[in-house]
């Protein structure tokens, strides 16, 4: 199942829209560019089992 969620960008802090596979687990981390400044972010994203609530920490590309 595809969902939409929102981040952070860890760089210039703009708000981005991504895709997230919650058939892919209740945790996955992989990098995703910023849709604005086109730096890479880390992003670590957790659904709840309860309530499938989907949350993205974005962290920057060491």
């Amino acid at each position: 199942m595809e969902d939409t969620a929102t981040f952070q960008c860890a760089y210039c802090g703009e708000e981005n829209l991504t895709f997230v596979d919650s058939s892919s687990g209740y945790r996955q981390v992989y990098t995703e560019d910023c849709q604005v400044c086109c730096r890479p972010n880390i992003l670590t994203l957790t659904i709840s089992r309860k309530t499938l609530q989907i949350n993205i920490e974005a962290d920057i590309e060491q």
